[in-house]
């Protein structure tokens, strides 16, 4: 026995009813009787609470660059990209399912599919993606289409670092800050321009370069996840049709080159 620890929670909150685990444990409902559909139905369910608290972080993070207050979204940003290991090591685990262990319950899922995640989309709206046909899933959830279509609408974490950077006297072209948000972000020579200022005189721009360094981190380890999520897609069912009638590998591939912050790749280059 532990001494001192407390034994007796007749009438004192104990570590399960914090966490509330009767009913997180009680969400693991596999329709197929097939043993592998645990696994599945867990690996999902952890990957939506990881992007849970991602897009909580995500939201700490924007609304201190609006705020030109870095320190607290620089930790932000770095507990994010933790946060993406998390969920690339998902798939490692996932890829113990085989072809033939999938297949026992794919039915079992019906149309529901990976690329119906709402959670994802909202993050992906929030890092620029202005793909409005994704909300079309949850139309017929009022609240989480109000979420994704609020994101979708408004300014990106991308959009507020140029703010930024304009707010502290760069030369962020007008036309890119005054565009409309609900179109996506287009690769500017005037923004690579003004990247390229704040990379070549660091000492002299420290906290927008460690910005610069940080959203690199985030594409990087988001691309990462979607590099680890369409190979083992591709391990799993191959190029068959994704069961939510998503076109599966095929789709994923497409969004590999697709950049959040496209200036912040080109720079490397003109530097």
């Amino acid at each position: 026995m532990v001494e001192g620890a407390e034994t007796d929670f007749s009438r004192r909150m104990s570590y399960g009813d914090y966490l509330g685990l009767d009913q997180l444990l009680a969400a693991q409902n596999p329709r197929s009787g097939q043993h592998d559909e645990m696994l599945f139905i867990v690996i999902h369910q952890v990957q939506e609470l990881w992007l849970k608290l991602m897009g909580h972080e995500l939201d700490l993070a924007m609304d201190r660059i609006r705020a030109d207050d870095l320190a607290p979204a620089f930790k932000a940003m770095a507990r994010i990209s933790r946060i993406q290991r998390q969920l690339v090591e998902a798939w490692d685990v996932l890829t113990t399912l085989t072809p033939h262990d999938y297949l026992a319950f794919r039915e079992s899922l019906g149309a529901s599919s990976g690329f119906q995640s709402w959670q994802y989309r909202l993050i992906e709206y929030r890092l620029g993606s202005r793909e409005a046909f994704m909300m079309r899933p949850h139309a017929h959830v009022p609240e989480v289409h109000g979420k994704l279509r609020a994101a979708f609408e408004a300014p990106s974490l991308y959009d507020e670092a140029l703010r930024l950077l304009q707010r502290r006297g760069l030369p962020v072209p007008g036309e890119v800050v005054a565009r409309d948000v609900r179109q996506a972000h287009e690769p500017h020579p005037g923004v690579e321009a003004v990247w390229a200022t704040v990379y070549r005189d660091a000492s002299a721009h420290f906290d927008l370069y460690e910005l610069a360094e940080e959203l690199v981190d985030l594409e990087d380890a988001f691309q990462t996840w979607r590099f680890r999520h369409m190979k083992t897609v591709e391990r799993i069912i191959g190029h068959r049709q994704g069961t939510g009638g998503s076109a599966g590998v095929s789709y994923l591939r497409t969004v590999l080159d697709r950049r959040f912050f496209p200036e912040l790749w080109s720079v490397r280059t003109s530097l």
